[in-house]
């Protein structure tokens, strides 16, 4: 059987502000086949309570886009699976397009996905810059995107093709993940890009159900809930990823 590969999202800062490089290291060698970070804002209006509490926690330990750069370019030599940042189109334009994407190329960063950004502001102001400095773009998909808009932002994206399994904010508990004419139109879908589902997986058995037509799988909300709540974290964090990839430790 294929192996499916495992995407870990975190936010960056927290538990504490310093921890961010530990939790990429961990990340990494537990297993997981990719990292994606998430990039502290103030107002995530895509996310569920438990990422929106980690946002806040990061930015009151005053964790920052180029703090962030600063950590992930310490360790740049030492990560060999692709890198994500996620984040809201406005601190990134804050930050200055070009600049910010400029740093992501000197930090080891591979691509980005802006849920806020809309397609024909990408197509027209910066899919260029994105290619000058070699990083890829990934958008999202829901239940309700239509089949011609799937192949459209399948054709944009570069990394991957984010597939939303609800429509409903990240770890959103009352929706089911698991929508199977959905899941099974994308997996017959002619996809440019390998396919990831994300929003709702907690254990192997949502993992293995939600990505038997995919490439893999995304997980956020579970995993941050380790860091936020247990004190153990580094232990449970680890074990966590290597129950998903049903390796035993």
């Amino acid at each position: 059987m294929i192996s499916k590969k495992l995407n870990i999202y975190f936010t960056a800062g927290i538990p504490k502000l310093e921890d961010t490089v530990e939790i990429i290291k961990l990340i990494q060698n537990s297993g997981a086949d990719m990292l994606e970070i998430g990039m502290p804002y103030s107002d995530p209006v895509a996310d569920g309570e438990t990422i929106q509490k980690a946002h806040e926690l990061a930015l009151q330990n005053g964790m920052t886009i180029a703090k962030l750069f600063q950590q992930l370019k310490s360790i740049k030599n030492e990560i060999e699976i692709p890198v994500i940042l996620m984040g809201y189109i406005n601190p990134v334009l804050s930050f200055g397009f070009e600049n910010f994407c400029e740093k992501c190329a000197e930090s080891g960063v591979s691509g980005l996905i802006i849920p806020d950004l809309p397609p024909i502001e990408f197509e027209k102001n910066y899919r260029r810059i994105l290619e000058k400095y070699g990083l890829t773009f990934t958008f999202l998909v829901t239940p309700e995107t239509s089949d011609e808009r799937i192949k459209y932002l399948d054709d944009l994206s570069s990394g991957f093709l984010y597939a939303v399994s609800s429509s409903s904010t990240t770890g959103n508990e009352n929706k089911s993940i698991n929508n199977k004419d959905y899941l099974q139109k994308l997996a017959s879908s002619p996809l440019k890009n390998p396919l990831y589902i994300g929003f709702g997986i907690k254990n192997k058995k949502d993992f293995d159900e939600v990505t038997a037509g995919a490439t893999g799988g995304i997980i956020g909300t579970a995993f941050v809930k380790i860091l936020l709540e247990k004190e153990n974290w580094k232990i449970e964090a680890a074990e966590f990823i290597n129950s998903i990839k049903g390796e035993k430790l």
